[in-house]
């Protein structure tokens, strides 16, 4: 009695979490630009059919599923800017809000204006005020600058800029990509006013925002340069992405990683750290580390690794699909899983509405994260044969269940088809854990005794070099990725599909 009272009530909650995620994706879809005014009018309405209807379950029910939509649609909404910004030749002042980000053809900033550095924007004299100050207040622009000179995390920026909104580039949506971060215009044709320059020979000094991040962000900077010492290009971006995922001065390796279908090795998202740490639980079981033991070890690390990373949104959202694997794998119920992970999709979306429809890390985090639940344990037993060594079996697992079940989503949205993915990861993701684990044990040391480090970095080097080696034969096969196309409705049928698939077989969970 009391277990159908409870799956009851996860129903009904499950429910209320489905329709609130349909109404941010419903009015993503269409775009509509609705006055809040409907939509308070629709709730009042709403609510008083429930007071009407209320001893009727199903149309209590309809009714409280119709309001929590409309609350998908109002949080969407919210989350644009409530006025126009003006837009033209402007100065702008504001501080580094985010970690830069550092490209070979330049470096990326969201500059925020706080309402104190908007009340000194003083240009030369005294009536010369940015208007525009008073429109962007609280909010964020991006700007694209040379390499040099380099700024960084809580530094203060003057800007003269061409203030311009975000357009759609062919078919791709960059202003929605841009809103993720909470960006809604661009700052072209930056020019950094002499006086908001860093002194020469260094860096500004950072006077804004938070004094944790901007503490997080120094020691990876000095990370970075260790890492620089110890191993050259591209092995050093290489072991930087694998340690903390940075992208940069990878140069063709990223083609090729794309070809071979393991860009996730350099990637910091659900599908690589729930991975990485499925390899290391079964590694600590067959070392005889308890299982409870062991998921809280590795919970822990993953919590420390996404704060060493900056504890940035996508990172802080692979963390948690990474701990909701574990959590699955200790609890062992689908069930209970798969609710926790509907309600990380809420409370994400709730964070970020953008996410949902235009975030594809997010999307491939959130599917690879529900194929390692869910279909790792339906194909388990086809692998009974293959060895547990430095966990061999579970990462064969994962890997087919990450890629089975992200794979309906890369075509649609990139369109690539990797025919070798299958057999590359299975070379190279058994030995990523030791590859990680030795670039930490390098740079840690070199702080001590240099010449240990330099030692322990040319056995990771060997390992680098073992990946790079599989990924460039691969990728020089002219069939080993194909363009493949698939519509949304395509994509869909893949996925019901699959689900059919899951459902029916006798060795899935349906507790």
């Amino acid at each position: 009695m009391l277990n159908t009272i409870i799956n009851s009530k996860s129903k009904t909650f499950l429910t209320f979490c489905f329709s609130f995620l349909l109404g941010i994706v419903s009015i993503s879809l269409l775009e509509w630009k609705i006055d809040f005014v409907y939509l308070f009018f629709a709730l009042f309405v709403l609510i008083s059919f429930l007071i009407i209807y209320w001893k009727n379950k199903k149309m209590r029910m309809v009714l409280f599923c119709c309001a929590v939509f409309v609350l998908g649609v109002a949080r969407y909404l919210i989350a644009f800017p409530l006025s126009e910004i003006n837009l033209g030749g402007q100065t702008v002042v504001g501080y580094v809000s985010a970690e830069p980000d550092v490209r070979m053809d330049g470096v990326r900033y969201i500059i925020k204006i706080p309402v104190r550095l908007a009340s000194e924007s003083v240009v030369g004299r005294q009536n010369t005020r940015n208007k525009i100050q008073d429109n962007l207040v609280g909010k964020n622009v991006y700007v694209k600058t040379l390499l040099y000179p380099r700024y960084k995390y809580g530094d203060k920026l003057e800007l003269k800029c061409d203030l311009q909104k975000p357009e759609i580039i062919n078919d791709f949506r960059y202003d929605m990509y841009l809103a993720r971060y909470g960006v809604f215009t661009i700052c072209e044709n930056a020019k950094i006013n002499p006086s908001a320059s860093p002194p020469a020979g260094g860096l500004a000094q950072g006077k804004e925002g938070s004094k944790i991040l901007a503490g997080i962000f120094d020691i990876k900077n000095v990370i970075a340069d260790r890492i620089n010492k110890l191993w050259h290009e591209p092995s050093a971006s290489f072991m930087a992405g694998l340690l903390y995922g940075y992208r940069g001065g990878l140069g063709e390796l990223n083609e090729m990683f794309s070809r071979t279908g393991v860009t996730h090795i350099v990637a910091i998202s659900g599908y690589n750290i729930s991975l990485i740490a499925s390899i290391l639980i079964a590694i600590c079981v067959n070392l005889y580390i308890p299982r409870k033991k062991a998921f809280w070890l590795i919970t822990g690390g993953i919590i420390l690794f996404v704060i060493f990373t900056g504890a940035s949104a996508s990172v802080v959202r692979a963390g948690i699909m990474g701990i909701i694997v574990l959590l699955a794998k200790q609890v062992g119920r689908t069930s209970q899983v798969g609710n926790v992970l509907v309600l990380t999709a809420v409370v994400m979306s709730l964070q970020n509405p953008f996410i949902l429809l235009w975030d594809a890390g997010f999307q491939l985090s959130f599917i690879s994260t529900l194929g390692l639940v869910y279909i790792t344990p339906v194909i388990r037993n086809w692998f009974d044969r293959v060895p547990e060594f430095l966990g061999i079996r579970e990462s064969l697992i994962s890997t087919l269940s990450a890629i089975t079940a992200t794979l309906p989503l890369i075509l649609f949205q990139f369109g690539r088809l990797s025919i070798v993915a299958p057999i590359v990861n299975i070379l190279i993701l058994w030995i990523i854990p030791t590859i990680m684990m030795l670039g930490f044990f390098a740079v840690l040391i070199s702080f001590v005794f240099m010449p240990l480090g330099e030692i322990i970095a040319w056995i990771g080097w060997v390992g680098l070099q073992y990946i790079i080696k599989i990924v460039e034969f691969f990728a020089s096969l002219k069939w080993s990725a194909v363009d493949l196309t698939v519509p949304w409705w395509g994509m869909v049928i893949m996925y019901i599909l699959l689900i059919y698939f899951i459902y029916k077989r006798p060795n899935s969970s349906h507790q």
